[in-house]
């Protein structure tokens, strides 16, 4: 839960600041006229770029200039605009440091430094590890529920809400590695697919909550819960990726359930006898408390590790204390149920 309301809670704190057009770095005569010279020519002092003697070639091949590249380079698709912008940010960045000026951002970007062509490594590193908590905690779950907790005749769990949480752990990766993707190369593909994997997670987790807390257990009544918040989910998504890119739209719209499913969870283990619910209480403050890493926004020290990096981080051990109130909810559960039945 603390990835994704973490990720809502940002959007809500971007979305009280005002919208700027422009970066300072971006807005930098110096850099433009770098970056408008490298464009031309291809070089920034003595140093050229392959990217961009590809790109004039693909003119006369009818073909993107990094399919000259080899293979296991194409996939980050670094165009000769955004080698000339990077080492021009660099370059003026040095340039910045010498004379004691703080960094500044370029189009909208802190200047992090690259890692075998990955844009913002310590982020990548910090998504791939929290992919791997969920991992980790979703096939302890699957342990517990298959080898450790009594089963039914059928050889099916007890705990009636074990296919949920296994879509939201499998929802949960999907978002992880997307966002790893995109911190790897932000470009236009990987935006939405990041975006998306969000508002899937965050509409799931939010129909998650509600089925949990209510105790919600006959089909039918989930079905009809569920069928119109998936409908405006997939239609959300489908607006994003097939109509507009609407940021402040989409801010709203996962805020909303971000806070809609953060009440409903501290209502719940308010008035809840649940002999765990401290953890929730843990997870929820301590998410709330790493989002000041957000807002205390700060440049990557040594052009690697910024906020955002050291948020996602403050997310690992909170994912492994959200998986082991799971696990802790299906033993009490399953225990409830087998005193019911004798």
């Amino acid at each position: 839960m603390v990835d994704h309301l973490s990720v809502a809670l940002l959007f809500g704190l971007l979305f009280l600041l005002p919208v700027l057009e422009a970066s300072p770095g971006d807005a930098d005569p110096l850099y433009r006229a770098c970056v408008e010279q490298c464009e031309k020519t291809g070089c920034i002092m003595q140093r050229c770029f392959p990217a961009c003697e590809f790109s004039s070639n693909a003119l006369s091949s009818n073909g993107s200039w990094y399919m000259h590249e080899p293979l296991y380079l194409q996939w980050k698709q670094w165009d000769c605009l955004s080698d000339c912008r990077y080492y021009c940010m660099i370059d003026r960045e040095i340039e910045r440091a010498a004379l004691g000026e703080a960094p500044v951002k370029y189009h909208g970007k802190w200047p992090f430094t690259r890692v075998f062509g990955v844009q913002e490594p310590v982020s990548v590193a910090v998504s791939v590890l929290n992919l791997a908590m969920h991992f980790q905690g979703w096939l302890s779950f699957i342990i517990l529920l298959w080898y450790k907790l009594p089963q039914k005749l059928d050889k099916t769990s007890y705990y009636e809400y074990t296919t949920l949480w296994h879509i939201y752990a499998l929802l949960s990766m999907n978002s992880w590695f997307w966002s790893a993707v995109f911190h790897s190369r932000d470009v236009d593909l990987t935006e939405k697919l990041d975006y998306s994997s969000a508002v899937a997670l965050l509409g799931f987790s939010l129909l998650l909550a509600i089925i949990r807390s209510f105790n919600i257990r006959i089909e039918a009544t989930r079905v009809m819960i569920a069928a119109p918040l998936l409908a405006f989910v997939m239609t959300h998504i489908l607006y994003l990726n097939f109509y507009q890119m609407d940021y402040g739209w989409n801010m709203q719209v996962c805020v909303t359930m971000a806070v809609l499913q953060l009440l409903i969870w501290a209502v719940w283990a308010g008035v809840s006898n649940h002999p765990s619910k401290w953890k929730l209480w843990t997870v929820v403050i301590g998410g709330g408390l790493a989002m000041l890493l957000e807002i205390y926004d700060f440049p990557p020290y040594k052009g690697y590790a910024d906020a955002h990096a050291l948020w996602h981080a403050t997310t690992v051990p909170l994912t492994c204390l959200w998986w082991s109130f799971i696990r802790s909810d299906a033993k009490y559960r399953t225990s409830q149920l087998l005193k019911k039945t004798k």
